[in-house]
């Protein structure tokens, strides 16, 4: 090839480059107009139109319920938790009149439950669907009743499968009215554990209702941030744990929100924010001591009611018990009992007018307020006690306390006891049980005794001579906790009932004094007990009841603790105390033999007249080991006769409990109570 056929080849090979570069950078050029001319277009031509679509739409936003935290013993052990779930909701509208296609909705419904739904399980008919949809009519269009409410979702079905989830989302637009709501169901372990102390769920719409629900839950009503609003269909804490720590339980709402336009078609992306877990409430409570507890006085309610039983120890009447024990160094409560109980997932997802019959009974915490003893009828109720009893002797460390602190006995002053004594200008009679003569007794032997007759006459009586006695009495019972709140922050804690004041006003002061010294004229919770023998424990610090030892976040991290409070302190001087335990220490009781600690007890058989018939209250308070005490317990049982056959017995399989997986001297000892198993002593 020569060198003109070269230069020509060249030259071609330039040309058809530089053609191609041009023909780049026209199609670039052409590209760029276009898409300059169509952005023109959209501002300045079509912008006006979107404008007025995005007027002419709105947004939606949905409160997505968080799920509820979990509540735990000491230990992790589960007593409460809940699982996330998807449900179907829907809800009545009250300018729906086309009642065809409700009814066709409801058989649409039914078929897909049928077509997506668990096969293992029974799905729902039309005819349930439509009676949970609660639109005042059947199937058949007869009228039934006029809607419960309207605007608030009525729950078709609980736990959809993934199927129904993915069928119901897509047709969301076909079925009217019909929507998908994440919720966490609430599930209490089987075993019962603490159910009144930890307390149950309502659902939000009855919880802020006007005449039974709480105020904390009508002020919640008037809330505007979407992530602290409650809606109606969630449950939340109605008593006890559930409801004192309902917002660390709660968690905050997550946020649904898209753009819908006037015919309420979605017509833009969905915007979410994700709700936010609720925390775990971690109990002070030990399920093994607790469960003992339960356990103990079931079985000694049952033993003492047996017509076997002798005059000391039968108590036909016995049906109810509540027994608490508190550490008395942290003032943690570690099993709180009020037996009988219930089964507390009753409540989930309503509880049905027969199963309120019998919850009615027993969804209430005997330990803190007053609960009917478990009769069949209201009459038949009312013709026992309630668990609100008198101290009965139970009282008398305290007085001896109050008369060597205002002077009025010492220690190793002798008292003749024969029995009975008399006072006021009828001679009213006071006797000991039975009328039982002790003879020459000093202030720790009167506690041993339990002598009536030394209270109402070396303390009752002199304080009675002193200005204003009763309210020193008063004070001084105030001031270990009888008569005022415990702190425990507890829903519908009771102060207890002091009667005193109006036997001076009915009778005398005299005989207000008089028969207060030994018990009589003030009626308690067991929680006060607790709380008044823990001081005596610890010698002179009314100490808050803890109920919570921690809370923790979802992934466990500790965002509050609680540590030991003291309410307040009387301070006495140490003979005193030391009086008052000796006295304790020679208490004569069943059920505590071969106990391998010093014990400080006292028993309390208290009487009082209910329907004019007279009944025996055995009351029992207790704390071990005496010379360095760790726990106190305290038990009741109304109609339970004495308390050192009726009660002591219950106290005693506590004490072994607590030593078996605490240690009653700081290490655990899993043979405590030689493993007996709970029941007769």
């Amino acid at each position: 090839m020569n060198n003109e056929d070269t230069a020509k080849q060249e030259l071609v090979r330039r040309r058809h480059f530089s053609f191609r570069l041009n023909f780049f950078f026209f199609c670039a050029f052409l590209l760029f107009s276009v898409l300059i001319v169509r952005l023109a277009l959209l501002q300045f031509v079509e912008g006006k139109r979107y404008t007025e679509e995005k007027l002419n739409s709105s947004f939606m936003s949905h409160s997505i319920p968080p799920i509820r935290g979990s509540i735990f013993d000491r230990n992790s052990y589960p007593i409460a938790v809940s699982v996330s779930t998807q449900s179907l909701y829907y809800t009545v509208d009250a300018g729906n009149k086309d009642q065809d296609a409700i009814v066709a909705l409801a058989y649409k419904l039914e078929e897909a439950f049928r077509e997506y739904g668990d096969k293992t399980r029974p799905q729902p008919t039309a005819d349930e669907i439509i009676k949970l949809m609660d639109v005042g009519y059947d199937l058949n269009k007869a009228k039934t009743k006029e809607p419960s409410y309207y605007s608030v979702p009525r729950k078709i079905k609980g736990d959809l499968t993934k199927e129904e989830i993915a069928y119901f989302s897509w047709h969301r637009d076909e079925l009217k009215g019909v929507d998908i709501q994440e919720e966490s169901i609430r599930n209490y372990n089987e075993k019962r554990i603490a159910v009144q102390l930890v307390g149950y769920l309502k659902q939000f719409s009855s919880a802020r209702s006007e005449t039974n629900g709480l105020k904390f839950y009508r002020d919640k009503v008037k809330s505007t941030d979407p992530t602290d609003k409650y809606l109606d269909n969630e449950y939340v804490g109605f008593d006890g744990i559930e409801y004192m720590y309902q917002e660390e339980l709660r968690g905050k709402n997550g946020v649904k929100s898209y753009p819908v336009n006037a015919e309420g078609k979605i017509v833009g992306g969905v915007e979410m924010t994700k709700p936010e877990k609720g925390r775990n409430v971690y109990l002070t409570i030990d399920k093994d001591v607790q469960l003992t507890a339960q356990e103990a006085i079931v079985n000694h309610l049952k033993y003492i009611r047996s017509p076997a039983r002798d005059r000391l120890t039968y108590a036909p009447y016995a049906t109810t018990g509540y027994a608490v024990a508190m550490e008395v160094d942290t003032g943690k409560v570690i099993a709180m009992a009020s037996m009988p109980d219930y089964d507390p997932n009753v409540w989930y997802p309503r509880l049905r007018p027969d199963e309120w019959d019998d919850v009615i009974k027993y969804y209430r915490n005997g330990s803190i307020t007053e609960v009917q003893a478990d009769w069949p009828t209201v009459e038949e109720r009312a013709k026992h006690p309630s668990s609100l009893v008198y101290l009965g002797s139970t009282i008398k460390p305290l007085t001896v306390l109050v008369g060597l602190q205002e002077k009025l006995i010492t220690v190793g002053e002798t008292y003749y006891d024969t029995g009975s004594t008399t006072f006021g200008k009828d001679r009213t009679t006071i006797r000991n049980s039975d009328g039982k003569p002790w003879g020459a007794l000093n202030a720790i032997s009167a506690i041993a005794r339990s002598s009536n007759t030394y209270m109402t006459d070396m303390i009752g009586l002199r304080l009675y001579g002193r200005p204003n006695g009763l309210n020193v009495w008063d004070d001084y019972m105030k001031q270990f906790g009888l008569g005022v709140l415990t702190g425990s922050g507890l829903l519908g804690e009771s102060k207890g009932v002091v009667d005193y004041f109006h036997e001076a006003e009915k009778a005398s002061t005299q005989s207000a004094l008089a028969r207060a010294s030994w018990g009589q004229l003030g009626r308690y919770t067991p929680l006060q007990l607790v709380q008044y023998a823990a001081m005596l424990a610890n010698r002179g610090e009314r100490l808050k009841p803890l109920l919570v030892e921690k809370i923790e976040t979802n992934d466990g991290q500790v965002v509050q603790s609680f540590h030991k409070e003291v309410l307040n302190k009387v301070d006495f001087p140490k003979p005193y105390w030391d009086a008052v335990q000796k006295g304790m220490e020679q208490v004569g009781k069943q059920g505590f033999d071969g106990f391998p600690y010093p014990v400080a007890t006292k028993t309390g058989t208290s009487t009082q007249s209910v329907k004019g018939r007279h009944v025996d209250n055995a009351v029992f308070i207790a704390y071990a080991p005496a010379d360095k005490p760790k726990l106190a317990v305290a038990v009741v049982v109304p109609e339970g006769g004495f308390g050192s056959t009726g009660a002591a017995p219950i106290a005693r399989h506590i004490f072994d409990a607590y030593d078996r997986a605490i240690g009653l001297t700081g290490v655990p000892k899993p043979n405590a109570g030689g493993g007996a198993p709970v029941g007769r002593p």
